[in-house]
C-alpha cells in the first residue's frame, strides 16, 4: 500500500495532509513531521499492519527557490 502526503510549511509548523486518506499531522521541523506521519499512518492502518501488509509513504513537499547570484563575466 502506498500512502501519499502533501507536506507544506504554514510559516510556523510543517504540516502533512493525507491525499485520499483522512490523516493530518504537523511538526516543528520537517524531520518531526516525518516522524509524526509515520506514527499517524501506523495508527490509522494498524489492522493492515497486523495482517502483515507493507505500507510505504510518499511525501510531496514544497520548497522555496531564492535568487541565484551570478559570477561576473557570465
Amino acid at each position: 500500500m502506498l500512502v501519499k502526503f502533501e507536506c507544506y510549511s504554514d510559516g510556523k509548523y510543517w504540516c502533512g495532509r493525507g491525499i485520499g486518506v483522512d490523516i493530518f499531522t504537523q511538526g516543528r521541523t520537517l524531520d518531526d513531521l516525518m516522524a509524526h506521519i509515520r506514527e499517524a499512518v501506523g495508527i490509522h492502518f494498524e489492522e493492515e499492519l497486523e495482517k502483515g501488509e507493507s505500507i510505504r509513504i510518499l511525501s510531496l513537499s514544497e520548497t522555496e527557490v531564492g535568487t541565484i547570484a551570478r559570477a561576473s563575466g557570465c
